[in-house]
Order: structure tokens, then sequence, then C-alpha cells
């Protein structure tokens, strides 16, 4: 077990990596389908659900409000398991966001309808967190809310819906987590978002799995403004399937990429708006063979994807507005590459889990590189980096980061690895197990 201050030794890749790995469920469909289910007005299945701190936060919260979340067969050699969640009427409750944008972003949509006050809190780092569109959205749609930024209270109100704008430029979570609620209000949601929206991909998968509800949504065009409209009414119950985490993936495949090796990543996804997906075309502008490979015959749509890392890898300019997750993982592989990178359309990553521009600039000079911040994003022009500490800021994509960092420059330790737990159980021993390196007794390094 590690604390919260403890340094773990990045493992230095002595030679090319080269594994097969299976990616946990996405964290973003399996909390999305949470919601969803417990709107629902018959019991829903989830097979694959990831099981991470994000997706336990979501649970607890569900369960405060009163849904029953039964926990089924757990998934051999991935930390996935099956739910099946039971819906009941919501009540007030106290509820833990831990750092997780989607419970404090999502979950105060669907507590403007309990019967009881809900109350908010989270981590430290999530009381800096914007808060304040979805929370002002959600007044004018007739909610009662104390309070503008974590820790908050959502009392129980009237009536509940109609139409409101949202500056959405912080987060696309704001969209999503109203877009999820809206098929509950009693007068429906017509949803008009403002400023240039980040990660749309994300309200696409939001919409997607909607329909795939039965949830009535219509867009309209954006020369007509790009509101959505949710109509109210019953949803009943269904099974769901999570796909892998594309967005966890990367850190694996971006192994690869720097140490010219080859990682499989299996049960690839061919049909997904997931915006980890993107990886596979930044990856080979920097130089890698991108290989997906359908497995077996019977059109079930299953790929293997396999990256083989070139001899010298490029540096890439790139708009990652609606990719930002990916960042942290495209910076560490610019920060090794032969030619600059420019990454920009991401000034909205100051307000993820840290303000990750800046973390990722004072990282990786911090390592003697060379990094700039942007209004919008990070220039890397790539020089030889050093041994050193690399903090994570309690932010999970930092620390797997620098791990990709420690794979190329020795004696890099990162600071908090078990802060990957967000979304990666046992990440640091995943990660040696593909560098090859034996394990301690406590999973760390020997």
């Amino acid at each position: 077990m590690t604390s919260p201050h403890d340094f773990w030794p990045a493992p230095a890749a002595e030679h090319p990596v080269t594994a097969t790995v299976s990616i946990g469920g996405s964290k973003s469909i399996t909390n999305r389908a949470l919601i969803i289910a417990a709107l629902s007005s018959t019991p829903s299945t989830i097979h694959g659900a990831l099981r991470s701190r994000d997706t336990d936060l979501m649970i607890s919260a569900l369960e405060a409000m009163g849904i029953e979340i039964r926990t089924g067969s757990e998934y051999s050699g991935t930390p996935n398991r099956t739910l099946e969640v039971i819906p009941r009427v919501l009540r007030g409750g106290n509820i833990e966001c831990g750092l997780a944008g989607t419970v404090m972003r999502f979950v105060p949509p669907i507590a403007a309808i309990a019967t009881g006050s809900v109350f908010f809190d989270g981590d430290p780092e999530a009381r800096v967190r914007p808060m304040g569109a979805v929370l002002d959205a959600l007044r004018e749609l007739g909610a009662d809310i104390d309070g503008d930024t974590l820790p908050f209270t959502v009392n129980p109100a009237g009536d509940i819906g109609g139409e409101v704008e949202i500056d959405s430029s912080a987060s696309s979570q704001f969209v999503s987590g109203l877009l999820l609620a809206g098929m509950r209000y009693p007068k429906g949601l017509t949803l008009r978002p403002t400023g240039d929206v980040p990660s749309r991909p994300h309200i696409d998968m939001t919409v997607d799995m909607l329909r795939q509800a039965g949830v009535t949504v219509i867009e309209d065009a954006p020369e007509d403004g790009g509101a959505f409209h949710v109509q109210a009414g019953e949803v009943r119950g269904r099974t769901w399937h999570v796909e892998p985490d594309l967005s966890n993936a990367t850190p694996f495949l971006a192994a690869a990429a720097v140490t010219r090796g080859r990682v499989t990543v299996a049960d690839w996804p061919v049909d997904t708006v997931q915006p980890g997906d993107r990886i596979r075309e930044i990856l080979q502008a920097m130089g890698c063979r991108v290989l997906l490979k359908p497995r077996g015959a019977d059109g079930s749509g299953v790929h293997d994807l396999t990256v083989e890392g070139p001899a010298t890898l490029h540096g890439v300019t790139l708009d990652m507005g609606d990719i930002g997750e990916l960042t942290p993982t495209v910076a560490a592989m610019a920060a090794l590459a032969d030619t600059p990178s420019e990454l920009t359309g991401i000034a909205h990553l100051r307000g993820h889990e840290t303000n990750r521009l800046e973390a990722l600039v004072t990282e990786i000079n911090r390592l003697g590189g060379r990094a700039t911040e942007l209004d919008d994003g990070i220039r890397i022009d790539p020089i030889p980096l050093h041994g050193g500490d690399w903090m994570s800021y309690a932010d999970h994509r930092m620390a797997t980061a620098g791990a990709i960092i420690g794979l190329r420059v020795p004696g890099v330790r990162v600071e908090n690895i078990a802060t990957t737990g967000k979304t990666m159980p046992d990440f640091n021993i995943r990660w040696s197990e593909m560098v090859g390196l034996p394990l301690a007794q406590d999973g760390g390094q020997p």
C-alpha cells in the first residue's frame, strides 16, 4: 500500500516493451449507465462495469439517495464487474464526490428531483473545480441550491425543467449532467450550450446512451443554435455492456511508442464514440505503426489494437479541444520526441483534477525539459531529461504521464502512484508486469 506522499520508482525499460494488455471498462460509460439505470422505472444490468474509485463513488452516491445496487460476478483478470441497479424514489442524503467530476456534475441534476436535501462535498482539490455554471443552470430550471462550489446542498423543489442556457466552456460534463437528468424533469429540458464546448465526444456519448435507453433527444443544427431537447417520460431499464476504457489504454500504447516496442490492447471497439480512439491517428502522426485486426469471424466488432514504436518519435501540432483527456499521455511522448510539439485547444484543462497545463509544464521542466504554457495549451521543445521526482497533484493522468517518461529516463520517481486508482486500480502492478519486472510482496518495486 502507498500513502499520498510516497514516491514510486518508475521502471525504466532496458529493452523495447513487448506486451499484450487488457483494459478495464470505461469509467465514462459505467457512470453514465449508472445514472440512466437509477432514473429508469425498472431494473438494469451493467456488464463490464469498471471497479475504481470514481465508479465506487458514483455507486455510493446513488445508494445514499436510496438506489439499490447489487454487485454480481467479477471479471477474471480485469477490474470489472456486473452490477444490477434497482431504481427507487430518490431521497435526501450525503454525497462524497472525492475528485470525481462525473459525481459532482452528474448527481446534482438528479438530486434536484429528490424528496429530501442532498449535501455534496469532496476532496480538497475538488472544492476549487468549476461548478458554478451547472448550479446556476439548475437554479434557473427551478432547483433550490445553497452554495456555488463544493460543499453545497440541493434542496427539494417543485416542478423543475424547461429551457436554460449554460456556459459549457469549462467542461462538457455540465452539459452531460443536465442531459442525463432531463428525462425525469416534469417539464423536460431544452439546453442551449454557450461558448466553445470542449470534449465534444463525451456529449455525443451521453446523447447516444440516452437514445439507446429510449430517451427522445433532439439536437438542433449548429446554425440554429445547437440546442438539445430532452423529452420527459418514463424510461425502462435495460442491459448495458461497457466497452474498455480507451483513454486508460493510451499510456500502455505510449510505452510501445517511446521504447520502440510492440504493445497490443485486446478488445478494442471499432464503432465507438470514446475520445480515446483518437490515439490511433496521433500515434501514427508521431511515427508509430498502428494495426487494428479483427479477432475471430463472428462479426462481433471485437479487434486487437497493436502499436509498434518507431526508431525516432516525432513531435506533433494538434488541436486537442475534443480530446483533452489524452493531453498528459501525448505530452509525455512529446517530451521524448525529436522535434517540438504544440498541443492547443485545451485551456479547459486548467479546471480538471488539477491545472493540468501548469502541472505538465512544471513537471517536464523539473526533469530538465523545456515546456512552455500557452494561452490554450502547451509547447514542448524536447531536450535530454534527467531523473527526479514527478509530482502527481492527486491526478491519475499526471501520474501515468510520469510513468511513461520514466520508461526512457532512469531515476524518475512518481509521487502518489496510488492516485491512478481513480480509474485504473493496480496500475503500478500492471505497468511493472508490462515492463517485465518482478514484483515485491506488497505489489511495489523489489
